[in-house]
């Protein structure tokens, strides 16, 4: 057994069992937790078929934006734990629906499993040791998006610019009964008047 062929194994196995933990989990902290871990072991996969581009794709949007995002709204909703007890005949009818359409779906894919025994047998991995010299994906889309496709990657990340300015002014509220400071004629008050002696009943 070579190394990649253990990688792959190994991030195969790690990524089925921590989807098996974000489903069984009642801890909504640590399902997310193991979101991420789920797409960590994606992304070495796709790193080991040669997709470093859709791997690293992977970690900077799922894991660095999308799921630190489901952390952080999990951690400030603190969802309370509901310990009552299941009814499991009233999930008994969606669980057998689910687990339909899962069967259904694997039948209609048998094809694509064959093709991925055979990949078993002898796997089509990745030697990164011997691809140094090769050019990979990641230099061939850099390079087509900023020279050929220049144009419309700046035309896309000017309208995202768009859209971020507008959220932020739409979320702005400009409330006019609420009194904030003047630095300007704070400074420049007059000191004579800022003590003031009265004189209280006894």
């Amino acid at each position: 057994m070579t190394i990649e062929t253990f990688l792959f194994l190994a991030f195969s196995n790690f990524a089925l069992i921590s989807a098996l933990m974000v489903v069984l989990l009642t801890n909504a902290v640590h399902s997310v937790l193991f979101l991420i871990l789920v797409f960590c072991n994606v992304a070495g996969l796709l790193l080991l078929i040669g997709a470093e581009f859709l791997s690293f794709m992977f970690l900077i949007v799922y894991v660095g934006a999308i799921a630190v995002l489901f952390l952080f709204v999990v951690m400030m909703l603190n969802i309370k734990v509901n310990l009552a007890p299941l009814n499991l005949t009233s999930l008994a009818p969606l669980g057998g629906t689910v687990l339909f359409i899962l069967f259904y779906q694997l039948n209609s894919t048998k094809d694509v499993f064959k093709l991925f025994l055979s990949y078993l047998d002898q796997p089509v991995l990745i030697n990164w040791t011997s691809e140094r010299e090769n050019l990979s994906n990641i230099k061939v889309i850099g390079e087509l998006l900023y020279t050929d496709f220049s144009l419309l990657f700046l035309l896309s990340s000017l309208i995202l610019l768009v859209a971020m300015i507008g959220a932020i002014v739409l979320t702005m509220h400009q409330r006019t009964d609420v009194k904030k400071q003047e630095i300007e004629l704070q400074l420049t008050r007059n000191s004579a008047g800022v003590i003031k002696f009265i004189k209280l009943r006894k």
